[in-house]
């Protein structure tokens, strides 16, 4: 899943304005908050940083260990990094997803750790929407696997990502009191929205002709649950394994029975055996995106923008509009 990509200029700005200003937070000050008594947040991933931002707002300077574009499960850790991991007043990561980060996180002796899986219910998911036995179908990668075999992707569902706000808005109140009322205020916002999400989700897929969406990626697992629908996943959990020729046949006799239309492919990774399978089967492709990141390929400006395209995406496929 190496992509390179253009990254858009106020990006990379903004990336860089970021990185620069956590540096000197973490290098400047000791004790709670940077030197202008800001909190010093250290997010893994793009789902870590926007509800840090989101939550946290004026009161948080907020570091990202993957940058835009970069694969996060792909992720390299330097020992720079780890270093001012420890400096952080918050760590904020998912458990299991990146396991460069998760050795990182251990040695880093963080004041206040928040693991995100430990904040909502994991789940396991198949490969294909009708199992729940982790990655039976498709390829055998583990590089996503969560604890015990579950699920990491819990913020592809607008509800169970509400449940991860809630928490994180509590633990930047316990790590900063003076702004706790902020903090709560800020959470309740998002919470309403992604709340909001959750029921554009629901109408906008209730009418569907169809229930069953292949994908490359079989992140989508909470996300299908929780709308009646059923991922069919290419290469399983893990979108570097190659499917087999025997999964392909599979998907065929899949997209034959239940009339499936589209097949799709994300934006970090390579759509090659999407496409494979589109030309097999006479089927279209397009994207639905595990919002690992955000960059100028991405179909929104945000989570709440490209949840938004996904979700027409999906009444594309599905036949509701």
């Amino acid at each position: 899943m190496n992509v390179r990509r253009l990254i858009p200029a106020a990006a990379l700005a903004g990336a860089v304005a970021l990185g620069a200003t956590a540096l000197t937070a973490c290098s400047g000050a000791a004790g709670t908050g940077g030197a202008d008594g800001t909190l010093r947040v250290t997010a893994s991933f793009y789902p870590m940083q926007f509800l840090a931002e989101q939550i946290g707002k004026d009161h948080v300077k907020v570091d990202t260990l993957t940058k835009p574009g970069v694969e996060p499960h792909d992720l390299e850790i330097t020992p720079k990094q780890t270093a001012q991991l420890g400096e952080a007043d918050v760590i904020l990561y998912l458990k299991s997803l990146q396991p460069a980060v998760d050795k990182a996180v251990a040695q880093s002796g963080g004041k206040n750790i928040v693991d995100a899986a430990t904040l909502t219910t994991l789940e396991s998911h198949g490969a294909s929407g009708h199992d729940h036995d982790h990655g039976q179908e498709g390829g055998d990668g583990h590089s996503e696997e969560g604890q015990a075999g579950t699920d990491p992707h819990v913020w592809l569902d607008p509800a169970k990502y509400a449940e991860v706000a809630q928490g994180v808005g509590k633990a930047l109140e316990k790590a900063d009191p003076d702004h706790a009322a902020d903090y709560r205020k800020n959470t309740d916002e998002l919470v309403t929205r992604l709340t909001g999400l959750d029921t554009e989700f629901k109408d906008g897929l209730a009418g569907a002709a169809g229930k069953t969406f292949i994908t490359t990626h079989a992140a989508f697992g909470y996300l299908a649950e929780r709308y009646g629908l059923d991922q069919e996943g290419i290469s399983g959990v893990d979108p570097e394994s190659e499917p087999s020729p025997a999964r392909m046949k599979e998907l065929q006799a899949v997209a034959r029975k239940d009339n499936v239309s589209t097949v799709f492919f994300e934006t970090l990774a390579s759509d090659k055996t999407a496409k494979t399978l589109a030309a097999d089967t006479g089927l279209k492709t397009d994207v639905l995106d595990p919002l690992e990141g955000i960059t100028e390929s991405s179909q929104g400006a945000d989570y709440v923008e490209v949840m938004r395209s996904n979700l027409k995406n999906l009444q594309k496929a599905l036949g509701t509009n």
